[in-house]
């Protein structure tokens, strides 16, 4: 596979090019009429400088002719000078701040279209695969980078006609084989540009995934969260190594890319070189033969050099432009797929009224990857809680995301009140539940907005979100930060007005009732909690399973759990073992049974019983 092929596309088709040009041109009219005063600024550059040389041209004439009224025609000549001198100094300052608002306006509208566009993708699957992962990371930075490329480089290409015409009509007039012989060098200057859009395109694309597995390395290295193990087992030289190595890679890539580019642009130069060598002498030849003027020499020459940098100029920007089309497919790609845009589909879920059934499910992460889950069936009735067991691996956190269609199950059917979740709005399921999941997470904002981010229309509810807290056992906690709920909770960001009491940080308990809090804040149809009190001590998980018995009175929920003892109220315990239902029923009948749930619940009632005899008798010793 070439470098970036699949991301960027080396080699799109015109129609695909034409589609994307017009991506292109949506996100810079998103600007709205300054898009037009560009535009306008750019052909009135290109129009000056002809202008300038062909009244140069004739002030020049006028100066060596002399006679009468040579004084007043250059004396208005001058002053036309002065004129153009003073529009292209207006215009450049104009240009100047008309292109940055466009810029400004496309790069906000094109991360604004491609967040949406990922925010619309209904699963995690695309999320967990590095092809996808790469694809977003050049599509962020092509989005933000290639439409504002394409609207200059398409502005450089406006000025670059404009400027080229008015020089080869000059040419024409003085000597009209010299436009033929500029347009038959500018072929192989296209050619050139192009080959090197196209590789540059390439090398940009194929290093995504370089660069972004250096920012992983980087952030190992720096961020909070892997400081303590990088540091525990004296991990950072290794991973400073790879992350060099990579860097050196990528330097290595680029730098060849460099020394390409200087064989073209050495190229480039000898083309100009002999179109500057045979517009002198042809200039020579004809002003000694008497053919043409002084001032007719003067902006023959000008026009010489300016219609060779102006093809440069603009072969240049066709280049600019192709390259950016060919990172643009990679956003293109995100933004303009139907199947992202397909965020809300299916028809409306009515309220949960009887219940949840799970009907012979089967579930695996990839196509030849182990079945996951294996014909799970299972029925979680309205008003009642269900208990989920099951070994790490059993398929516990699985069956969660499933329930809130993060997947699709390759066999079988979850249906909600009878009605296929597959059938219904993705959207409109998620509202209807809450949940915290296992590997809950925890928000660099205020620790109103943290709760808050469970119902945000309750995000100005005071009132809500200290009851919320309070369910969770962690009102109090919050209410004593430096500015109560306002506090900012982060390692990475102080708060906006820089003060050092408006930033705090909690514990991995409290941010884990935290997360509960957020879960209780949603008036939600049924509620998911996957290990809801693993990091909480004793005396706070037994509080927590008080609440949580409180907060399931009459509604729908699905617990669990390692530790079976919050279990023992459900009213029904389902038992996972390698994908598949062993055992469902109460507590109490589950032991009776003396199977797998028994043995489980055995097993940590034992453990927990010979702890308390060797403290028991560590302290009768020590007496």
């Amino acid at each position: 596979m070439r470098p970036g092929e699949g991301l960027a596309g080396p080699r799109p088709g015109w129609r695909e090019l034409i589609r994307r040009c017009l991506t292109a041109g949506r996100l810079a009219l998103s600007a709205g009429p300054v898009t037009g005063l560009a535009v306008g600024l750019a052909a009135l550059d290109g129009a000056v400088t002809p202008a300038v040389a062909w009244v140069t041209k004739l002030l020049l004439d006028t100066l060596a002719e002399g006679g009468a009224g040579a004084g007043a025609r250059t004396a208005v000549l001058g002053a036309v000078l002065i004129g153009l001198g003073a529009v292209a100094g207006a215009q450049r300052a104009l240009a100047t701040l008309t292109q940055a608002a466009v810029g400004r306006a496309v790069r906000w509208r094109a991360k604004d279209r491609l967040m949406r566009r990922v925010n619309a993708i209904v699963g995690l699957g695309p999320f967990e695969d590095p092809r996808f992962l790469d694809q977003l990371r050049l599509a962020s930075q092509s989005g933000e980078q290639a439409p504002e490329q394409i609207m200059r480089s398409g502005l450089g290409l406006l000025q670059a006609a404009v400027r080229v015409g008015g020089f080869l009509a000059a040419l024409a007039v003085v000597w009209p084989p010299m436009v033929l012989l500029i347009a038959v060098a500018a072929v192989p200057t296209a050619l050139l540009q192009l080959r090197m859009s196209r590789r540059r395109a390439g090398v940009t694309a194929g290093l995504t995934g370089l660069l972004r597995r250096q920012m992983f390395f980087q952030t190992l290295l720096t961020e909070p969260t892997a400081a303590k193990e990088v540091r525990l087992f004296e991990t950072g030289d290794f991973l400073c190594a790879r992350l060099i190595t990579d860097v050196r890679r990528a330097n290595a890539t680029e730098a060849a890319l460099s020394r390409r580019v200087l064989w073209t642009e050495l190229a480039l130069e000898g083309v100009g070189a002999v179109l500057t060598v045979a517009g002198v002498v042809a200039a020579c030849i004809l002003a000694l033969n008497g053919r043409i003027s002084l001032g007719d020499v003067t902006v023959f020459l000008a026009a010489v050099t300016a219609v060779h940098g102006s093809v440069v100029g603009a072969t240049a920007s066709v280049g600019q432009v192709y390259e950016s089309l060919l990172l643009l497919g990679a956003y293109s790609g995100i933004v303009d797929s139907p199947g992202a845009a397909a965020r809300s589909v299916g028809g409306p879920l009515p309220l949960l009224g009887k219940g949840i059934e799970v009907r012979d499910v089967w579930f695996r992460y990839t196509q030849t990857g182990p079945w996951v889950l294996r014909g799970v069936s299972l029925s979680i009735p309205y008003g009642t809680t269900v208990g989920l067991v099951g070994l790490n691996g059993a398929g516990k956190s699985t069956l969660v995301k499933l329930l809130c269609r993060m997947y699709e199950p390759q066999r079988g059917r979850i249906t909600w009140d009878g009605q296929d979740i597959a059938d219904a709005d993705p959207v409109e399921l998620r509202r209807r539940i809450s949940a915290v999941f296992q590997d809950f997470m925890t928000y660099d904002m205020t620790a109103r907005e943290n709760i808050a981010l469970g119902d945000l229309a309750r995000l100005d509810d005071a009132e809500a979100i200290a009851r919320a807290a309070g369910a969770a056992g962690v009102h109090k906690d919050l209410d004593a930060l430096p500015r109560g709920y306002d506090t900012l909770l982060s390692r990475a960001f102080w708060p906006e007005d820089g003060a050092s009491d408006g930033v705090s940080q909690l514990s991995g308990g409290q941010w884990q009732r935290v997360a509960v809090a957020r879960a209780f804040l949603r008036e939600a149809d049924l509620y998911i909690l996957d290990e809801p009190t693993s990091g909480l001590d004793a005396e706070a998980e037994a509080m927590m399973q008080e609440r949580l018995h409180e907060l399931y009175r009459g509604r729908t929920g699905l617990l669990i759990s390692h530790r079976l003892g919050a279990l023992r109220d459900a009213d029904q315990i389902v038992v996972l073992v390698e994908g598949g239902v062993a055992e469902r029923g109460r507590h109490a009948d589950l032991m009776a049974a003396d199977g797998a749930y028994a043995g489980l619940f055995s097993l940590q009632a034992r453990g927990y019983r010979d702890d308390h005899s060797r403290t028991s008798t560590r302290a009768t010793t020590s007496r």
